[in-house]
């Protein structure tokens, strides 16, 4: 017996008991207030959340974030949202938006379990504006955060859109030595405006029915 079957031997004398898998998942963890625990898990990874009644608020308030207002190029690619310098749809290389300081995009659905965003490429023709500027802010409506990532996956379709994603803060990276450095890989500051009214949180729901 050759030195490499009998190391085979030896492990398949010593394989590890079959194991049942475990049963169907039933039911995730549940907030009294989605949008507070959103808010919060959101501060804690370097994001910042703000809410908005309509597109006019959401413009007033974008005025107070400094990354906003001392931006130079901005794409704004939420209808009645902000403002755009340059005509995006105008760019074929998406390399020239290499520069771009600060983007207004859409997100499509918020988990209050870990402040993820779920974004897609509809209605955006460069993928590359999730990640390229220095500075994001997504628009998400109130009313489309769900407690955890098994409600979201039960919302999501990752099939449906050419690209999709989740994005949970700015970009971040840290080594061995624990020294961590924002805006690595991807915008250094990401604001998640919420759009719209949430409607009562789940705590007052249930005292309420």
């Amino acid at each position: 017996m050759s030195a490499r079957e009998e190391i085979l031997e030896r492990i398949r004398q010593h394989g590890r008991p079959e194991t049942e898998l475990p049963g169907e998942f039933t039911q995730g963890v549940v907030y009294d207030d989605r949008l507070q625990q959103f808010r919060e898990v959101l501060e804690s990874i370097g994001g910042q959340c703000c809410e908005a009644e309509n597109a006019d608020d959401v413009s007033r308030r974008l005025e107070s974030v400094e990354a906003y207002s001392s931006a130079s190029k901005i794409v704004s690619l939420v209808p009645g949202v902000g403002r755009s310098t340059f005509d995006v749809e105008a760019v074929d290389d998406p390399h020239d938006l290499e520069d771009v300081d600060f983007a207004i995009l859409p997100g499509r659905l918020a988990v209050a379990e870990n402040a993820a965003i779920w974004v897609t490429d509809d209605r955006i023709r460069h993928r590359v504006l999730y990640f390229l500027p220095q500075h994001l802010a997504l628009v998400v409506p109130a009313d489309r955060i769900v407690h955890n990532m098994h409600e979201a996956y039960a919302q999501i379709d990752p099939a449906a859109t050419r690209f999709a994603a989740f994005i949970a803060g700015p970009s971040k990276t840290a080594d061995i030595e624990q020294s961590l450095v924002i805006g690595a890989h991807g915008a250094k500051s990401l604001t998640v405006i919420l759009i719209g009214r949430s409607g009562q949180s789940d705590g007052e729901a249930a005292r309420s029915s």
